[in-house]
């Protein structure tokens, strides 16, 4: 088990590797703590029938080992414009981030923080070079999110444009990305089949 301390020693909390005995405590976490509307979220189109990116979904337990907290990264990728006077484009990828969501009733642990650092810890020692999200300028920032790099990305569906918002993990790797974000990775059947085989 991949346990780590949280950032306060003293804190009555672990994160941990979600494992598959963790799905219905998340979702139950993610239904009370943002409602049943967190299913129809433009960045869940995205998730919809995917894994999360290898290694990067991570659950906070508290003392008693109930899920108190969780956040997911996904792969997704959009366009990059390699050379605009020759008009060459490729792929970018990236990671994006969520949901995050902690209990209501801990909101002011540090269950967030923790796993927000954790997560972004974890994307970079494993090198991916970029993190996005929908969510809150001012709650993000303290994390290095701003909106200078997302100005010509877009999420599939509805969607307010200043909540997309990056953190490059190796400069320059947003350099050029454009348009709609797409879904990229694991299938989540296809895991499903290979367990099975």
């Amino acid at each position: 088990m991949n346990t780590v301390p949280a950032i306060d020693p003293t804190a009555a909390f672990t994160i941990e590797a979600e494992t598959p005995r963790d799905v219905a405590g998340r979702d139950a976490l993610l239904d009370r703590a943002m409602g049943p509307r967190w299913r129809r979220k433009s960045s869940e189109k995205l998730r919809r029938g995917r894994l999360p990116a290898e290694g990067l979904a991570f659950v906070a337990r508290d003392a008693d080992g109930r899920v108190v907290g969780t956040v997911r990264l996904w792969d997704v990728m959009v366009e990059r414009e390699i050379s605009p006077r020759r008009g060459e484009i490729g792929n970018c990828r990236a990671l994006l981030l969520g949901p995050l969501a902690v209990d209501p009733a801990m909101k002011s642990a540090g269950i967030g923080s923790a796993l927000m650092r954790h997560a972004i810890a974890e994307a970079a020692r494993r090198g991916h070079g970029a993190v996005l999200l929908v969510g809150d300028a001012p709650y993000y920032a303290r994390f290095g999110f701003s909106a200078g790099k997302t100005g010509a990305l877009a999420m599939p569906g509805p969607y307010e444009k200043h909540r997309i918002l990056a953190l490059e993990l190796d400069a320059g790797a947003l350099d050029g990305a454009r348009g709609v974000l797409k879904a990229a990775g694991r299938k989540a059947e296809a895991a499903r089949l290979a367990r099975a085989a």
